[in-house]
């Protein structure tokens, strides 16, 4: 339905390598879960974003 909308498909909840082969197999766009990351504090996430970009982190 989504690939007919022409909208990106992302899975959530993503636990195993399983899990994360299969979508990768059925051509979903993105994927989030315990199986990539871990829940951080939003200072981490931040200081990760801003070193992906290049940028300084917010205090």
């Amino acid at each position: 339905m989504a690939r007919g909308l022409e909208l990106r498909v992302v899975a959530e909840g993503v636990e195993t390598e399983a899990q994360a082969a299969f979508l990768r197999e059925i051509g979903c766009d993105a994927v989030q879960g315990f199986f990539f990351a871990r829940p951080g504090a939003a200072s981490a996430v931040a200081q990760i974003c801003a070193a992906r970009r290049g940028a300084p982190a917010l205090p």
